[in-house]
């Protein structure tokens, strides 16, 4: 399992989402959720799952955080939510029909699930294991220590423990009926300070 055999999709969506991602997340986010499309990929080949749909996946994982910054943050709806939804007009614009745009949605949506089945959801069981592990370090020795250490070099974790931290938190104090309290006062600060892909790169 290596970077060079997990290429991005190279559809008008997939490059569409990784440039509103570029322009809106900082370096910590942004890193952080190419990491998220790397490991749910890496967690698809050692469960075995097939007929993965990995354009959806991509756009799913780069976009799973745009709700989170200033410029998509909805004052009512949970921050996974609003990105389910610029996930939906980015991907209208892309041509995709209706029911996939909706796909986008829940993928999104699902991620901040406590869990997934992947028979009901493999593309958001997917997302979902791979934020858990890398914001609170779940499962990480499910995937090869050699890819893990070769995708936090290529994208390190920079200040990503603090920023996620904060944005989270501001999201539970605003929004506390939303995941983000869960996230919260699951203890997601001290997760991110231990996590052992800190300890990587």
């Amino acid at each position: 399992m290596r970077l060079a055999d997990i290429p991005a999709p190279g559809s008008a969506a997939a490059r569409a989402a990784l440039e509103l991602a570029t322009e809106y997340h900082t370096p910590a986010l942004l890193n952080h959720v190419l990491r998220s499309w790397l490991w749910a990929e890496g967690f698809a080949t050692v469960e075995g799952l097939h007929g993965i749909d990995r354009e959806l996946l991509y756009v799913s994982a780069v976009l799973h955080d745009i709700g989170i910054v200033p410029a998509f943050d909805n004052h009512t709806l949970a921050y996974e939510d609003a990105g389910g939804h610029v996930a939906k007009a980015l991907t209208a614009g892309a041509g995709w029909p209706a029911a996939r745009r909706t796909r986008a949605h829940e993928v999104i949506v699902r991620h901040n699930w406590p869990e997934v089945d992947p028979a009901f959801d493999p593309e958001g069981h997917l997302l979902e294991i791979a934020t858990g592990l890398d914001i609170s370090g779940a499962r990480p020795d499910a995937l090869p220590l050699e890819f893990r250490r070769e995708v936090v070099t290529a994208f390190p974790r920079l200040t990503l423990a603090a920023e996620f931290t904060a944005c989270v938190t501001d999201q539970a104090e605003r929004k506390p009926d939303t995941a983000a309290q869960r996230i919260v006062a699951g203890g997601v600060a001290g997760k991110l300070q231990r996590n052992p892909l800190e300890s990587l790169g």
